[in-house]
């Protein structure tokens, strides 16, 4: 999700960047076109000082957990410590953004995530197709994974599950990365959780208190009560 140099030491994992497969350039970009289009809407940086973010923790928790090294054997023990470790911290980002998700943007957060962990978790990894790399002009990166697959990602085999979630979309020069579709769901909720945090507009509005109309039915008024009637108004004279 975040970009995160140097995770793996091999020149073909640092070029694929992040676990998403997204790097610093694109990642500084999307938050600075936010942050520029914060600003066209009348929105302030100091504005975040509003926002309450629940179980914050989590978050990065959960991110230092995709930067420790894994065993990157396709299968056996390696393949199910991947699969554990990967799908744990997952299940910590989806537990912050699933606290939080009241918060503009953040539903787009969670979609994004947890289209990223349907992929991951059955594939012990992120599954990289070969064509985005070459229409992203990787294609040295294509060389070095055909040669020596990393731990976090590899390159896409038949053999994989739902493969249309994986790093399919291609992002040309001077980006020169790809991405998954949960990456897109992530990074555009990002920048509505930017937004709407610079205007101070980052609460699901909480509907208005309803008033009591009366236990009896809808509508109806509790009539105040009125001074005694007199003694010669309360019968209707026809039983004198």
């Amino acid at each position: 999700m975040l970009p995160a140099a140097g995770l793996e030491a091999h020149p073909a994992r640092e070029c694929l960047g992040s676990r998403n497969g997204i790097g610093m350039i694109l990642f500084l970009g999307a938050i600075g076109l936010a942050v520029l289009a914060g600003y066209l809407a009348g929105g302030r940086m100091r504005r975040f000082e509003r926002l309450d973010l629940r179980w914050w923790a989590l978050a990065p928790l959960g991110l230092a957990i995709q930067v420790l090294p894994l065993p990157d054997g396709r299968h056996g023990t390696d393949l199910w410590v991947r699969i554990a470790v990967l799908s744990f911290s997952y299940s910590m980002l989806l537990a912050f953004a699933g606290r939080n998700i009241r918060i503009a943007g953040v539903p787009l957060v969670f979609a994004g995530l947890a289209l990223n962990l349907a992929v991951i978790a059955p594939n012990g990894g992120m599954p990289v197709s070969q064509h985005a790399l070459e229409a992203s002009g990787q294609a040295d990166v294509l060389k070095l994974l055909l040669q020596d697959e990393g731990a976090k990602h590899h390159l896409m085999t038949p053999d994989d599950h739902l493969t249309p979630l994986g790093d399919v979309i291609p992002l040309g020069p001077p980006i020169k990365q790809v991405m998954s579709v949960g990456d897109v769901f992530v990074y555009l909720g990002l920048g509505w959780l930017i937004v709407a945090a610079m205007r101070g507009r980052t609460a699901a509005s909480t509907p208005a208190p309803r008033r009591y109309r009366g236990k009896h039915r809808k509508g109806s008024r509790t009539a105040s009560p009125g001074p005694p009637f007199p003694a010669e108004a309360r019968t209707s004279g026809f039983g004198r």
